[in-house]
């Protein structure tokens, strides 16, 4: 499957936007939604994603993009500040050959420690207790911020 040409209105990340399915969010204005990964590859692993419906970098609105990039890079100082990790993973992917499986533009930021490996994506889940908090914490952080 190359990168589909026709946005997909039922495809996850568009059923979590209308809240058609709940979620952990860290933060949410008129353009973003940012929420926890429900099966993080480390700890603290969460998806920024455009509410403009994109398939992904290619076919973005380069405001909308713009707009989303300035919120990917304050929630990542926010994550650093919170989980003190070494280092972030920031992970885009486009096209199914590339890694995408959902067609949404969406960023995944990934903290990472030192000698830690980043997991399998998808392999298990977090806790509801873990996750929560974690939103909850991060929410705060980004609400003082602002």
């Amino acid at each position: 499957m190359t990168i589909p040409t026709q946005y997909d209105e039922q495809n996850i990340i568009a059923k979590i936007i209308r809240g058609e399915i709940p979620n952990y969010t860290v933060y949410e204005d008129d353009e973003i939604l940012s929420f926890m990964d429900i099966m993080p590859q480390t700890n603290g692993h969460l998806l920024v994603v455009s509410k403009t419906a994109s398939i992904s970098l290619l076919d973005a609105d380069p405001a909308a993009l713009a707009t989303l990039i300035q919120k990917v890079q304050t929630i990542a100082q926010a994550m650093m500040g919170y989980f003190k990790p070494d280092g972030i993973s920031l992970r885009q992917y486009n096209g199914a050959a590339a890694g995408q499986t959902i067609f949404h533009l969406h960023f995944h930021l990934i903290p990472v420690q030192k000698d830690t490996l980043i997991g399998q994506h998808a392999s298990e889940m977090a806790s509801a207790e873990t996750l929560a908090m974690q939103a909850a914490d991060l929410k705060q952080i980004l609400d003082a911020q602002a």
